[in-house]
């Protein structure tokens, strides 16, 4: 009898990695991972917040009643300090959820990362889109309090501000995951952003505004990035609030370079040029080999 022979199906084999569908699987895997680790820590979620909240209503009740506009009005200073308070919810969580690198560093699980089939930039824009969506989130829960500073739920400010908080939250993370790129230790990180997170919050005009200060201080307020990102908060929240004009001019006079208030639209887009800047040297810091 004949012996019919066939020849077995032969599977095709692809070699995972160096395509764009890898990438962008990975950049979702590691925004995921971000986001369960966010949600499992509910004490994150309330901690995080305890500093926000007693900023605007210990220090912004205790500044109201001393706080006058140049026509002698009394204004609730709380309203002021929202956008910025909403700023400092976002720094600091954005900051500081790239210390989990140096865990992951410490620990060895970062270099389980590193040597995945996909570019290490793909790792970076994961990291920094999962930092900023979580810092997103917190700036959102901040945003149900407005309504006790008398600012507005209205949905278009409240549209712009979480546009504007989303813009914010990346470029902070994306500093945070850069400085964090080469961080060995957790106690060296959060020694270095204590050095920076403090100082940007102060000199961005979250607390005060930024007119007729000393010349050497408003020079630092121009070069603070925090600067351009919590004057369109604030314009914003002031456009929806009911305020009368002359408290509107004294309490936001925005930023501005010799005299010429920049527009919001110039500032967002000064914060994206610096937000992808960022992100462009971290990229490399993780492409160079340790």
């Amino acid at each position: 009898m004949a012996t019919l022979t066939t020849a077995p199906d032969v599977v095709g084999v692809r070699l995972a990695g160096g395509t764009w569908r890898d990438d962008a699987r990975a950049i979702r895997m590691v925004w995921k991972r971000e986001l369960i680790r966010y949600f499992r820590s509910r004490v994150r979620i309330i901690t995080s917040l305890a500093q926000p909240v007693l900023f605007l209503f210990v220090l912004g009740t205790g500044l109201s009643p001393i706080i006058r506009t140049g026509g002698g009005q009394k204004v609730d200073f709380r309203t002021f300090m929202f956008p910025g308070v909403i700023a400092m919810t976002i720094l600091f969580t954005a900051i500081f959820s790239a210390v989990s690198i140096v865990w992951d560093r410490e620990f060895g699980f970062l270099r389980e990362m590193l040597v995945a089939p996909v570019r290490r930039g793909a790792l970076v824009v994961g990291k920094c889109a999962g930092g900023a969506t979580v810092a997103t989130m917190q700036g959102v829960i901040m945003l149900a309090l407005a309504g006790l500073v008398h600012v507005p739920y209205s949905p278009i400010m409240l549209v712009t501000l979480i546009g504007e908080m989303a813009l914010t939250a990346f470029v902070l993370t994306a500093l945070g995951v850069l400085v964090a790129s080469r961080m060995q230790q957790v106690e060296s990180f959060q020694v270095v952003m204590q050095f920076l997170v403090l100082p940007m919050f102060f000199l961005s005009g979250a607390v005060f505004p930024l007119e007729r200060l000393p010349r050497w201080l408003t020079a630092l307020t121009k070069v603070d990035p925090l600067t351009y990102a919590v004057d369109p908060m604030r314009r914003a929240v002031f456009a929806h609030a009911s305020l009368p004009l002359t408290v509107r001019r004294a309490l936001s006079p925005g930023a501005s370079w010799n005299g010429w208030r920049l527009p919001t639209l110039v500032e967002l887009a000064m914060v994206a040029a610096l937000a992808a800047m960022l992100l462009g040297v971290a990229v490399f810091q993780f492409s160079r080999p340790d």
